[in-house]
């Protein structure tokens, strides 16, 4: 209670603070005035006289000016105007009605000038001071030094912050940018220095304890150079959210986090055709199967954006299925929502689905994707990702429904396991029943591997580093091309937007990341070195698994399509009673359940598939 009192925070004591200055002031006016020498008996006697008045005077004129209102700790610039208005007006007042009492005989006319002089700067001075005594001086010895990466907007915001925070534990010591134009200026008191490269030479030379990279603008191969160069210095980094995540021009200490795998593989983001996007599916009756996995919830999330007529939700897991449908409810608490238990497998409970509800659109992500697990369960994966896509697909082509989009993968081209060969078998089925269709369009969206996506390696890698390691790598050369789950998400809803039918689209990847090296960054992105701390471990690749993955075949020439990343993929020709012929085939071998039967059946079916060594 005793330290909220006599803090500059109160009232009270900025009033008593001011009164007194106010006091010093109008008395220094007067030794002024006689040169420091002793003062004329009658005028001192005077000026102690009127004293009271001139006090009295002077703080109903700061009351009414809001002089106490400011808080110290952030005094600026328009508190200094506060100021000099409060204390010329109450100048004025005061020789003014003095003036009239008197005539002003009792005064030097030079007092009045350098009683306003020394007011300013009895008022003003304290507070600056107070203000840097709690940014630089107090601040100084208790927060931690810092040095930010980004001298541009964001990085201008953050050290705002920082800097006005009260009881901050960061305080900026200096900007790193690589804009040569900007080496050697001072932005909040905080000098900038060049070179993103040198940052573990300036880390040692100011002696910082801590990081903050402030470009929210960097691109990925931005991100991992400056990274890279912040691993170097062995103390902790946290960064801003990307541009695409700031969805406010606020920046302040509370949007720091700490640097994740998606900011150094994430890539430029789509830029989606969202006027497109709209008008294609606003109003319109959604149905994603496998809507609770980990792209058919994001797919389900950005389509509620879109203020679909209804949302149909279709997946066989009670627990995903709930969770999906708990969030939209929760954050789209107006939209028609319908989810339903059930098996693309299921032809009948489709079927009714289908009929009872009517979609007009249906997004099928409902697969089987873990490439080792179906290597020796041949017979599910082409159950659920080939005879539950033909089940879908076909039903779909009964009731007329409008568009049908087919999520697939990479792993279609040239496959070399099961997973990617239903993939490749489900992508000809959407392309020959287009030919078929003259009411539903058949849309194939492929793209690569989706960053920490269920059951994929960034989960699985985050688990083995929380125990301790080692880290499990296949092989050390092996590659893959990476996504975010929104990213992907983008890429699919623009295709059905563009798409008229039998189309495979594809994105633009990218450069393939080596796994070992997201293995690397994600060790020491937890604060750990790699070997001793965490080791890495070479097993050698799995069955059906590629050393590098392709994105689409030597005949599928890929075609521009006036979106940004996004191509089209010129898909091949199959005859149409061959492959019907094919398929019935299949069917048959997965009646009988013998394995090898459905193996040779799936080679027919597809004869760009051939089984990789493990």
């Amino acid at each position: 209670m005793l330290a909220t009192t006599f803090s500059f925070r109160s009232r009270l004591t900025i009033a008593i603070h001011d009164t007194f200055m106010v006091a010093c002031a109008w008395l220094l006016a007067f030794w002024f005035r006689f040169d420091l020498n002793v003062i004329p008996l009658d005028i001192f006697n005077s000026a102690l006289h009127y004293l009271p008045y001139i006090i009295l005077s002077q703080s109903i004129i700061f009351w009414y000016f809001g002089l106490y209102k400011g808080v110290w700790r952030f005094s600026s610039l328009p508190d200094l105007i506060r100021i000099f208005k409060a204390v010329f007006f109450g100048v004025c007042f005061i020789a003014g009605s003095l003036f009239l009492y008197n005539r002003l005989a009792f005064m030097p006319r030079s007092v009045l000038p350098l009683y306003c002089s020394f007011l300013l700067l009895f008022l003003s001075i304290p507070r600056l001071f107070y203000r840097y005594y709690k940014d630089w001086v107090r601040h100084e010895s208790e927060a931690k030094r810092t040095l930010i990466i980004g001298a541009g907007a964001a990085g201008e915001m953050l050290a705002r912050d920082l800097i006005q925070d009260e009881g901050g534990l960061l305080l900026p010591i200096a900007f790193i940018d690589d804009d040569k134009r900007k080496k050697g200026r001072s932005i909040r008191g905080v000098q900038v220095l060049f070179g993103t490269h040198l940052v573990a030479k300036y880390v040692t030379k100011y002696n910082i304890d801590i990081i903050l990279i402030a470009i929210p603008s960097a691109s990925d191969v931005e991100m991992r150079q400056i990274v890279e160069a912040c691993e170097g210095t062995q103390i902790p980094f946290k960064t801003l959210p990307s541009v695409k995540e700031l969805l406010s021009n606020t920046v302040n200490k509370g949007n720091l986090r700490d640097v994740a795998i998606e900011d150094i593989l994430g890539r430029d983001p789509v830029n989606l055709d969202w006027e497109k996007v709209q008008t294609s599916l606003s109003g319109k009756r959604i149905l994603i199967t496998g809507g609770g996995g980990s792209i058919g919830s994001e797919l389900c999330r950005q389509l509620a954006r879109v203020a679909p007529e209804s949302l149909i939700i279709y997946d066989r897991s009670e627990f995903n299925l709930y969770q999906i449908n708990a969030a939209l409810l929760r954050e789209f608490p107006n939209l028609k929502l319908h989810a339903i238990l059930g098996d693309v497998v299921d032809r009948v409970a489709l079927q009714e689905m289908v009929q009872n509800l009517q979609p007009e659109v249906i997004f099928h992500a409902a697969a089987y994707k873990h490439v080792p697990l179906l290597e020796n369960q041949i017979l599910a994966a082409v159950n659920n990702n080939l005879v539950g896509t033909k089940n879908i697909a076909e039903i779909a082509l009964a009731e007329k429904v409008e568009r049908f989009v087919l999520i697939s993968t990479d792993k279609a081209v040239n496959p070399s396991n099961i997973m990617g060969a239903t993939k490749r078998a489900a992508e000809i089925l959407c392309q020959n029943l287009h030919t078929l269709s003259k009411h539903t369009s058949f849309i194939t969206v492929r793209f690569g591997n989706v960053l920490d996506s269920a059951g994929s390696v960034v989960p699985l890698f985050r688990e083995q580093i929380k125990a301790g390691g080692p880290v499990t790598v296949t092989h050390e050369n092996v590659t893959r091309y990476f996504m975010t789950i929104p990213e992907a998400c983008r890429l699919i809803m623009q295709a059905e937007a563009v798409g008229t039918g039998g189309e495979i689209y594809v994105l633009d990847m990218g450069k393939p990341i080596k796994i070992s090296y997201l293995a690397e960054q994600m060790i020491q992105l937890s604060g750990l070195s790699v070997g001793s701390d965490i080791k890495i471990e070479y097993i050698g690749l799995r069955a059906g698994e590629k050393l590098h993955e392709e994105l689409f075949h030597e005949q599928e020439q890929l075609v521009g399509t006036g979106f940004e990343k996004l191509f089209l993929a010129k898909a091949r020709h199959y005859e149409q009673d061959v492959w019907e012929r094919q398929m019935t085939n299949l069917l048959a071998a997965c009646d009988t359940r013998a394995a090898e039967a459905i193996l040779e059946q799936l080679k027919q079916l597809v004869p760009e598939f051939s089984m990789a060594d493990a």
